[in-house]
């Protein structure tokens, strides 16, 4: 009956070993797939800056005058035949009050540029789906860029950074105290995995591995976003950034 035990005890520890290792193997994958990634993006993000950071507030913008028609569309409803359009896009006065120095401004503007494209998750993907996903911080982003002071565009970009803005919380994690060791690592190995599949299938890694020259994909990008520009500037050409 020892024998048994002892021999049970061997073979759990001798599986946690063999899932430690695959573990160990899987992390080092994922981190190298990754910063393949990452580092493929800075130098997109290096050739298509002024890009990015003009679609994402037209987005921004379209989706502002969208809401708007949407409103008075509704007004018009309720009102009927006897429904006049009396108030157009308002323009937001700018406050004299606490004009920034030069060297503010400045500094606001870089702080603007480095958050506006760390915000976008996938922003190389040019699958329209993904514009969505973080419209909701770019739009806080903007507001606090135009009407707000230094202080609280410097909390906010903290805020990015610390990746708190576009934060997904998984489920509690505390039913992993119940499960058994060799489960969790199981379940470790399962969500490696999971992550290492994503990661493989993000258009940047199919790219770089499978493009001859991945450069190329710059000019690609560079249509891509021009397109979508011109499309949406003549969806917003009567209105602005300080318009709403």
């Amino acid at each position: 009956m020892t024998k048994n035990k002892l021999s049970v005890s061997s073979d759990n520890e001798q599986e946690q070993l063999h899932l430690k290792a695959k573990i160990i193997l899987l992390q080092k994958e994922l981190n190298d797939v990754e910063q393949k990634i990452n580092d493929f993006e800075a130098v997109l993000r290096s050739h298509l800056i002024d890009e990015l950071i003009e679609e994402q507030e037209l987005t921004v913008l379209y989706k502002k005058v969208q809401l708007v028609k949407k409103e008075k569309r509704f007004a018009q409803k309720k009102k009927g035949k006897n429904f006049k359009e009396v108030e157009g896009l308002k323009v937001i006065a700018k406050s004299n009050t606490n004009i920034a120095s030069e060297d503010e401004q400045k500094e606001k503007k870089r702080l603007y540029r480095e958050a506006m494209l760390f915000v976008h998750p996938d922003k190389f993907s040019m699958h329209d789906e993904k514009i969505d996903l973080a419209t909701e911080v770019t739009t806080k982003l903007i507001e606090i860029y135009q009407t707000g002071n230094l202080g609280e565009l410097q909390i906010f970009h903290t805020h990015i950074f610390n990746g708190n803005a576009m934060m997904h919380f998984p489920e509690s994690s505390d039913k992993n105290i119940i499960y058994k060791e060799d489960a969790y690592l199981q379940n470790e190995l399962l969500k490696l995995e999971n992550q290492l599949q994503l990661a493989k299938t993000k258009h940047t890694y199919k790219v770089l591995t499978e493009y001859e020259n991945p450069l190329t994909f710059i000019d690609e990008l560079k249509e891509y976003y021009q397109d979508r520009i011109f499309k949406l500037k003549k969806r917003t050409r009567k209105a602005s950034m300080f318009d709403l």
